[in-house]
């Protein structure tokens, strides 16, 4: 406990001392030791646009690895590309690498991709690489706008906020973690944990108001710098709160919950806009570029229509707004998703297989054209053509249902490591068919590896004999457990192993406590040398 406090004591005093900007010379004799030296000097950092010194734990260079391995699948779980008229994309990312090359770090590896998703957001991962929604175009009304987006987004990477906020929550984890102990010790339990933890959340929020105040300033420097006009993203901020009036609330619940608007946003940046050149708006020329994102909003109405009818369970109902929606927009391989969903409710899978068909010759790289036909095919029997679907799938986005389905048919043939590997990956995840890969997961490794979810402790009775307790951490029930004893005498078997019976059954959670007739000890260490573990056990039908 006491060193876990000066660690937080030292972190702290890092903090302290990296954002007070002093000199290195009236630093180190703040420092006891040449370790606790080399540590700061690794920590600290200057931040790239506002420079002033800081406490990382991350590096640049870890930074654009983990922009770059993110990107792909936070894009295909957000809706995937926007692909229907590929000249938003070109004009969007042209807007954003002219904002990029007169950012603070011009040189990270930017990328600018509108997605497939009607939710007004946009955000930006380490690195630079950064995603703007179709529903948030549809919002703005110019390219000043626009501009302001996204050089709010590339002040985000520029800053290194992502940089500033894992570490930030990082230490927050040790505080809690102290604060928990600490808790415990003084009676508080479970409550002294909780308290610690929503202390970290409150810490985190401050946090990213003060980032977005931030990324607002240093993005309208941006924007006069590559020409745009500053009162874009007055108005910008200014759209935002009025939406979130009134009717609108629903409109932003949990959508900006990264970026929240209000009237001290509005209000910092026409102060700071005031002390920037005007510059272009683009107003004509940014309405044409989106002229096919408004012709086809009413067909994205008509797919959240569907999709509600279809929660409803109404298909006919969704397919009659998907008519609606495909008559619009054909291209669009969602609309053609959800009528196989509408399809596979009526149970017409072929309609249901044909749907799932066209959606993926529409858009080939969304995962979750893959996923509804190979989903499909697997509750079909066709096993061959379903794994192959759920591959595709598996590799643009590894959800838990294409892992647990793979991880089926790899058991089916045979092939057992690989559906451990499968199982492994899907009950990483959350929600029903993760605890579903969890017990798949279960009842394999139980029968080569029980100790792993069956646990087992050796304490004393008070008359002196071993008393053995299992306890099942498995989300199985568990039949005829058997235990192996050793007794070990400076780290080698001495008495040799035995085995013995266990519980003839646990459920899962459940822990059992059983006296041994190994005993009756006087002496502790003769108790200590004992060794115990399940060496076997059987999963209950």
């Amino acid at each position: 406990m006491k060193s876990l406090q000066v660690t937080m004591v030292y972190y702290t005093a890092l903090i302290a001392i990296c954002s007070s900007g002093e000199s290195m010379p009236r630093v180190v004799p703040l420092f006891l030791s040449t370790l606790m030296l080399l540590v700061f000097l690794s920590g600290c950092s200057v931040n790239p646009v506002t420079g002033k010194s800081e406490f990382s734990l991350m590096s640049a260079e870890q930074e654009v690895a983990i922009g770059a391995s993110n990107y792909a699948p936070s894009q295909q779980s957000q809706g995937g590309r926007y692909i229907i008229d590929p000249e938003v994309q070109a004009y969007v990312s042209g807007v954003g690498k002219k904002l990029a090359a007169v950012s603070d770090r011009p040189d990270l590896p930017y990328e600018f991709v509108v997605l497939n998703n009607s939710v007004p957001n946009a955000w930006a991962l380490p690195g630079g690489k950064i995603a703007i929604n179709r529903g948030l175009l549809v919002q703005l009304e110019d390219e000043s706008q626009l501009a302001a987006v996204l050089a709010h987004e590339i002040v985000h990477a520029a800053a290194r906020h992502s940089a500033a906020q894992m570490t930030r929550g990082t230490l927050m984890s040790i505080g809690a973690a102290a604060v928990g102990v600490a808790g415990s010790n003084y009676g508080l339990g479970e409550m002294g944990s909780q308290m610690a933890q929503m202390g970290a959340a409150a810490w985190m929020a401050k946090y990213g108001r003060s980032a977005e105040l931030e990324s607002d300033a240093y993005g309208m420097d941006y924007m006069a710098r590559a020409g745009y006009d500053p009162s874009g993203a007055v108005k910008l901020q200014k759209t935002f709160v009025k939406l979130s009036e009134g009717r609108q609330q629903d409109f932003l619940s949990g959508l900006f919950a990264s970026h929240p608007p209000s009237q001290e946003r509005v209000d910092a940046n026409r102060i700071k806009a005031a002390t920037l050149p005007k510059g272009v708006i683009n107003r004509e020329l940014y309405q044409r570029k989106i002229a096919q994102l408004k012709r086809d909003e009413p067909a994205y109405k008509a797919q959240e229509a569907a999709m509600k009818a279809l929660s409803a369970d109404n298909p006919k109902a969704a397919l009659s707004e998907l008519d609606k929606a495909i008559a619009i927009q054909p291209n669009d391989g969602y609309f053609w998703e959800l009528r196989g969903h509408a399809w596979a409710m009526q149970e017409n899978m072929s309609n249901a297989e044909q749907a799932f068909t066209t959606a993926i010759g529409k858009n080939p790289d969304y995962f979750s054209h893959h996923l509804s036909r190979g989903l499909l095919r697997f509750e079909e029997g066709k096993k061959t053509a379903a794994r192959s679907d759920l591959e595709k799938s598996y590799q643009l986005l590894p959800t838990p249902y294409a892992g647990y389905y793979l991880g089926e048919i790899a058991l089916e043939n045979g092939d057992q490591k690989n559906a451990i590997n499968y199982f492994q990956s899907a009950a990483q995840g959350a929600g029903e068919m993760a605890k579903k890969a969890q017990a798949r997961l279960a009842v394999l490794e139980l029968a080569t590896a029980p100790h792993k979810y069956i646990l087992s402790q050796l304490s004393l009775t008070d008359d002196g004999y071993l008393r053995v307790t299992v306890k099942n951490n498995s989300p199985v029930t568990v039949t005829n457990v058997k235990l192996q004893v050793t007794e070990m005498v400076n780290a080698y078997i001495a008495g040799g192993s035995s085995t013995m019976n266990g519980p003839r059954q646990l459920s899962p959670g459940q822990q059992v406590s059983m006296k041994t007739s190994i005993g009756p000890f006087t002496d502790g260490n003769d108790a200590a040398r004992y060794r115990i573990q399940v060496s076997s056990v059987e999963v209950a039908e």
